[in-house]
């Protein structure tokens, strides 16, 4: 009878938790926390701060009572911290528990501010943005490596060559990085080149190459890379979506299996819960 009642409350949980209505308020209440962050660094009468403070409270208690759902709804609780999203999820929740007041006040405030993350967590299209980039990141690795080599030698020729035209610009190999970061960006680049033009006429073939390589080749290649990854990411999640494999559009058998696993073994439970009624009559 009790491991029955358990079923019956984790079932109701999880509907509770996947459903649409419960989620679009989740969203609300996180953008409602996203706007009282902000309400709060403009300079407000008292009643209107004692009320932004009132509903501050309101707003944690309702994120605390939401991923205790969130947690209670899964039959093997350690399946719960599998998920890197309910990780992070909790770990706001329970950075938005420090008091506001005394030496935590800066912590408290920064916390809360790391709220408006969870609508990531929540909104699915923008878990596959994160995922999509979180994945990219290891080829975008090498190309930035790749970079910085091209960065490293064309500071080194600009701040040997260069520097006593203007030695803020090129002093060293630093300083000259920090410059060719603000050429690459096309922030006044041009001045920069006229003025050591006005020394090396032929200097604009510095300028012209380290644009074409960094600003043309480089970046595009990183946008290529999120590109195909995001595409893989999107094919991936629409497979899963219409439950059928990436390969052919076959049934996805292993989401089906784990389906299947998941309806035997709540059969199973209630079956001995039903036995186990039946011994104590």
């Amino acid at each position: 009878m009790k491991n029955t009642l358990i079923f019956r409350i984790q079932r109701r949980l999880k509907e509770v938790d996947s459903s649409k209505w419960f989620q679009g308020i989740v969203i609300a209440v996180i953008i409602i926390s996203a706007l009282l962050v902000g309400a709060k660094t403009h300079n407000l009468p008292t009643q209107m701060i004692t009320i932004l403070a009132a509903l501050d409270i309101g707003i944690t208690i309702f994120f605390v009572v939401e991923i205790t759902i969130r947690f209670l709804a899964y039959r093997k609780k350690g399946e719960f911290f599998k998920s890197g999203w309910n990780i992070f999820d909790t770990i706001i929740v329970i950075g938005s528990l420090i008091p506001a007041g005394g030496s935590g006040v800066l912590i408290a405030r920064l916390l809360r501010v790391f709220r408006v993350l969870r609508l990531v967590s929540m909104v699915p299209e923008l878990r596959l943005l994160i995922n999509a980039l979180i994945t990219a990141i290891p080829r975008m690795g090498y190309i930035a490596l790749l970079m910085f080599v091209i960065f490293y030698i064309y500071a080194a020729i600009g701040s040997i060559v260069f520097h006593e035209i203007n030695d803020v610009l090129w002093g060293d190999v630093s300083i000259s990085m920090l410059t060719l970061f603000s050429v690459a960006t096309f922030e006044d680049w041009t001045d920069v080149m006229y003025e050591t033009m006005a020394v090396y006429p032929i200097s604009w073939i510095y300028y012209l190459t380290f644009i074409f390589l960094t600003a043309f080749i480089f970046l595009n290649m990183m946008v290529g890379t999120i590109l195909e990854v995001m595409s893989d990411e999107h094919e991936n999640f629409r497979a899963q979506a219409h439950g059928e494999s990436k390969e052919g559009g076959e049934p996805a058998s292993r989401a089906q299996i784990e389906q299947l696993q998941q309806e035997v073994a709540e059969l199973k439970s209630l079956l001995i819960a039903n036995q186990s009624e039946r011994k104590q009559t």
